[in-house]
């Protein structure tokens, strides 16, 4: 039975969603600000979070800062129509999804499915010790699975390798040199040009704009680095 975390002020409407959800076998959790949904995260095991965005105490966007800190469970957040504004932050705060007020149960619970599905298809629960998470960035190293905002990714086996790498050290610069001795196991010598056409396409894969990369970067006279750079 998988877990769901409801987070809304309006009580009515974690009531409704308690009962559209218990019908379909999940097991829920009630929390009705940010610092609620936290504690109940860090004490309980949770498969997705619906998640308000305007709450008292902490909000949606901050709640889910804290979140991503300690755990890649999906979150889907509930917005109200037209708060546009809303959906974008929710996302690159680290949301995986959206539905707007007053949703469709229907499309919720496919929405709910889905997300609980590629979670778990992608290390979730307890294989989450293989599973590395850097803003909307996700790889799981027990299957090779990369992906980027929820979306799946193909990296060659090279490419895999040198996005595990980074993400492994976020924020540190490498050198080209000591990136192909950690990816390739060969000589330093002569790497630099083999890394760089590298970058460069898992920079297609990964970035919405390559060119103004957010989270692969490259560092003038030290190499390269990822970060998430919001």
């Amino acid at each position: 039975m998988y877990h769901i975390l409801i987070c809304d002020d309006e009580k009515d409407i974690v009531s409704a969603l308690e009962i559209y959800l218990k019908a379909d076998g999940y097991q829920t959790y009630s929390a009705y600000n940010g610092k609620e949904a936290l504690a109940i995260i860090n004490s309980e095991e949770i498969h997705l979070v619906l998640l308000d965005v305007m709450m008292p105490e902490l909000d949606g966007i901050a709640a889910i800062s804290e979140i991503r800190k300690i755990s890649n469970v999906p979150v889907i957040f509930l917005t109200a129509k037209g708060e546009d504004i809303d959906k974008v932050l929710g996302l690159t705060a680290g949301a995986d999804d959206y539905v707007t007020k007053p949703f469709n149960p229907i499309e919720l619970q496919a929405r709910i499915k889905s997300q609980i599905r590629r979670y778990m298809q992608l290390g979730g629960g307890k294989e989450e010790r293989d599973v590395l998470r850097l803003g909307g960035i996700c790889i799981n190293d027990r299957t090779k699975e990369a992906a980027v905002d929820g979306e799946p990714v193909s990296l060659t086996k090279t490419e895999y390798a040198i996005l595990k790498f980074l993400m492994e050290h976020p924020g540190e610069s490498f050198s080209p040199q000591k990136i192909y001795k950690e990816v390739w196991n060969g000589a330093p010598y002569g790497t630099e040009n083999t890394v760089a056409v590298h970058i460069r396409h898992l920079r297609e894969k990964i970035e919405y704009d390559p060119a103004n990369p957010r989270y692969l970067k490259a560092v003038w006279g030290r190499g390269y680095k990822l970060e998430d750079n919001i």
